[in-house]
């Protein structure tokens, strides 16, 4: 057992005796799973405990209003909200209180220093700074660290590129999307090559992409910058996970907050992080006060790269691979839009990276072909040996027939937020 393990179950037994006494929620639910009394010594004491989904936090919320009977702590000592995007159904709302939010800042900064963002940085951040946990906690993170913080937000494009030229910010931090749309966006609307803007690092998180090797190639190819990624959960902490300049791969750095399973998505078995395996994050943790957390799903799908780093981590490198909720099946093969979009961005320029796969009728199996529209590039010419280009690549990729339809640059909507990769026209998309 390593000493961060020894540290974060020792938390994590101070953790279960504050949930024993202040939380309804898990009072019933480790009753029910006959835990209730249970002193987590190992991993294997951990397994023991039952997981908590978003689902449950939903019906949590809905039966005990506003924050859910697994709350430990009354609104009063809650000094601040956020919530959830609500993409899969009602948002959830996360109440912080003073230690949660100082808790909150901390591990978001052990991130963002992971990332390689310091006290000489000025950082333009793309993002929203609303309810959104990757907008204010981003900023008080920053501060920590000293970086200047630029705090554009979202729909404020042309604010950003005053940002980036006047002040001489040479840090982006934005979803993977925002980053592809922003450098469009500066080419089309001033006529200027991005490079030109002395971007020298850009932070990407919020979806996945920021790990795929040709759309992170396509977004340094657009700003001639280095690309780290970071990833969180909205009901855990902005950032779990992060990048460090080794691009090799995600580290947990959460520290003793945050302690992270990866398990088997059907079974719920838990699995080593042996290279190469595919699983989903669990987290727990181990010292929140207002909305703890024991073995929640986050439906994030990771596969493991390595352990241990050039930069002299020890742990694991991982990458997120998408959405358990995003997953489509085609004739038993599992595959994610995302994973279809980096094989279209890899066809850059000949391919804008604009694509979207088409539903016409609920997943996650889909017979097929899956329909995919993407776009052309602009001096695209024979579009059709072009289709049979994509698809075969496709096919030879991920081991999915795909029917393409190719259509003009700028057809698709573009985000600056999170990509909507994924239209559904049974429910009149």
């Amino acid at each position: 057992m390593t000493e961060q393990l020894e540290r974060q179950l020792a938390r994590l037994g101070r953790q279960l005796g504050y949930l024993r006494r202040r939380s309804p929620f898990y009072q019933r639910k480790l009753g029910a799973a006959g835990v209730s009394g249970l002193r987590v010594r190992s991993l294997a004491d951990l397994g023991r405990l039952p997981f908590t989904t978003k689902d449950e936090l939903r019906e949590s919320q809905l039966q005990a209003p506003p924050l859910g009977s697994h709350a430990a702590v009354d609104l009063r000592s809650v000094v601040r909200v956020h919530s959830s995007t609500g993409t899969t159904g009602q948002p959830s709302w996360v109440g912080l209180t003073r230690r949660d939010v100082a808790t909150w800042t901390a591990v978001t900064a052990d991130g963002l220093a992971t990332e390689g963002l310091t006290a000489d940085d000025v950082v333009v951040h793309g993002a929203s700074l609303g309810l959104f946990v990757g907008g204010i906690p981003f900023q008080d993170a920053a501060e920590r660290i000293g970086a200047t913080f630029v705090p554009i937000g979202t729909g404020a494009s042309e604010r950003a590129v005053m940002a980036l030229r006047s002040l001489g910010a040479n840090a982006l931090h934005s979803t993977p999307s925002y980053a592809l749309y922003l450098a469009e966006y500066v080419r089309e609307k001033y006529g200027i090559d991005p490079r030109a803007l002395g971007v020298t690092k850009v932070l990407v998180g919020g979806e996945p992409g920021g790990g795929e090797a040709a759309t992170r190639a396509l977004i340094e190819q657009s700003w001639g910058a280095r690309v780290t990624e970071g990833m969180g959960n909205a009901d855990m902490a902005p950032v779990v996970f992060a990048e460090c300049p080794a691009r090799a791969g995600m580290h947990h750095t959460a520290g003793d907050h945050v302690l992270v399973e990866l398990v088997d998505p059907d079974s719920g078995a838990r699995l080593p992080w042996e290279p190469g395996l595919v699983g989903e994050l669990v987290y727990t943790a181990t010292d929140r006060e207002c909305c703890p957390l024991l073995r929640f799903r986050t439906g994030d799908r990771v596969e493991v790269l390595g352990v241990g780093c050039a930069c002299g981590r020890p742990g694991p490198r991982i990458r997120c691979v998408g959405r358990t909720d995003d997953m489509l099946i085609v004739l038993g093969v599992n595959v994610f839009p995302s994973a279809i979009r980096d094989v279209v961005s890899s066809l850059h320029p000949r391919m804008t990276g604009a694509m979207q796969v088409v539903l016409t009728r609920p997943g996650p199996r889909v017979e097929p072909p899956l329909r995919v529209v993407a776009e052309y590039g602009p001096d695209a010419t024979d579009l059709a040996a072009l289709r049979t280009s994509v698809q075969s690549l496709i096919r030879a990729r991920l081991t999915v027939a795909v029917e393409v339809e190719l259509v003009p640059p700028d057809t698709l909507p573009r985000s600056e937020m999170k990509s909507r990769l994924v239209r559904r026209l049974y429910e009149g998309d």
